[in-house]
């Protein structure tokens, strides 16, 4: 049977291979490091569990809530904006709460985007940035970019090569996979280019509390005149160690907005309020717990880089995310990130994230998600050490078990 034209439209899943891999190792006993999803395994702190606690024993709060979330909920995002970043926004015009920030482009795609619409997406980039166009009807123009001198030629490339003019650019700083960050000068410097081209700029800003440098990452909205034409993503799932909670927003442009929430409108009634008074809790605190997961996700960076720096494999130091973008060993870069995952997972009990998840100029690096404890990273690179020296030894008897089939 034929499959549906949506469906046809999506790749096979990269990352359902190292999943299945993974299954399969760890049903024959294997103790798998898992450092491949970006799960964070911090636990959300007690008082916002507590919050939830209290509020949900009210059974008024066990009714429909609000698509665009509770008035409170708003209203905290809106003041956690002005405190980080100095931006004004009108809780009523300008903020929407959203299912996670995954869900909030997926809708948003659905809400701007008609059939051939082109948008600029970097590449690689997190794969709802593309892929929530392409099942919209629209068509991506990957732009192989960092955040530097080279990003505007790229957009005027873009602009000039496509045909329709795009509609939309993609920003994702720090960057979900290769945690690079954006300065203020260089948002000012998308912020009037997207103007002078009639452009919508639609901001992941999920990881902007988990930075390691001392620099918080900025919001593109502190740039003046930036909500013209933007609309910025946030989540709580790893600030506050929250992703099962499903609680993230939009906020910028009014319009933007406005077409967002109507969307939303017909598809949900929004997350659980006890969840939304618990998320408005966390934001209104006092920025205590955020500093303990920032500190946490550096210990662990730096465990990281210097364990597997000694294993035989030099990893740059994210400076924010929760991941490092890791260049696969140069014995190793022939095959792919792909084949080179399922090595780990083989022959080191190590599972990463494989580039080519993330966009096809991806496949030279693996994701790695600092999502296991100091020891687990540790033991993960006296794994690797392992799996480096023997496979030095012994080239041809490290084959990824696919190619045996």
């Amino acid at each position: 049977m034929e499959e549906f034209h949506k469906v046809r439209r999506l790749p096979p899943y990269v990352f359902e291979q190292v999943n299945r891999l993974k299954a399969s190792a760890r049903s024959r006993g294997a103790d798998i490091i898992d450092l491949g999803m970006g799960n964070p395994d911090l636990p959300t702190p007690k008082a916002i569990v507590d919050k939830l606690c209290e509020v949900v024993r009210d059974p008024r709060t066990h009714r429909y809530s609000s698509s665009r979330g509770i008035p409170g909920l708003r209203r905290a995002q809106a003041a956690y904006y002005q405190r980080r970043f100095g931006v004004k926004l009108n809780p009523d015009t300008q903020v929407v709460a959203t299912l996670g920030s995954k869900e909030g482009f997926a809708n948003m795609a659905q809400a701007i985007t008609a059939p051939g619409d082109v948008i600029l997406c970097p590449n690689p980039t997190y794969p709802i940035h593309a892929f929530g166009f392409i099942m919209s009807g629209g068509v991506i123009r990957s732009l192989q970019v960092e955040p530097d001198d080279g990003f505007i030629p790229a957009l005027e490339r873009g602009v000039r090569h496509s045909i329709p003019k795009p509609l939309a650019l993609i920003l994702n700083y720090p960057s979900n996979p290769t945690a690079l960050v954006a300065s203020l000068d260089f948002y000012k410097d998308v912020v009037a280019f997207a103007k002078k081209n009639d452009i919508i700029v639609l901001s992941d800003l999920a990881y902007s509390e988990i930075y390691f440098d001392g620099n918080p990452p900025p919001s593109v909205l502190q740039v003046p005149g930036a909500i013209d034409v933007c609309v910025e993503f946030t989540s709580m799932s790893k600030t506050f160690s929250m992703p099962g909670w499903r609680m993230g927003f939009a906020v910028g442009n009014e319009r933007l907005i406005s077409a967002l929430t109507r969307v939303k409108s017909y598809l949900d009634y929004g997350a659980f309020t006890p969840i939304q008074v618990a998320a408005a809790h966390a934001l209104n605190g006092d920025g205590a717990d955020i500093a303990e997961v920032r500190e946490v996700y550096l210990k662990r960076r730096d465990v990281m880089v210097d364990a597997f720096s000694r294993a035989g494999w030099t990893i740059p130091a994210p400076a924010a995310s929760m991941f490092a973008w890791a260049p696969i060993p140069e014995p190793f870069k022939h095959l792919g990130s792909l084949e080179f995952s399922k090595l780990l997972i083989e022959h080191a009990d190590v599972a990463v994230a494989p580039g080519i998840g993330f966009g096809e100029h991806g496949d030279d690096h693996v994701r790695i998600a600092l999502v296991e404890n100091e020891h687990r990273i540790r033991q993960a690179a006296r794994n690797i050490k392992r799996f480096l020296a023997s496979s030095a030894k012994q080239p041809n008897n490290v084959v990824p078990l696919a190619a045996h089939r």
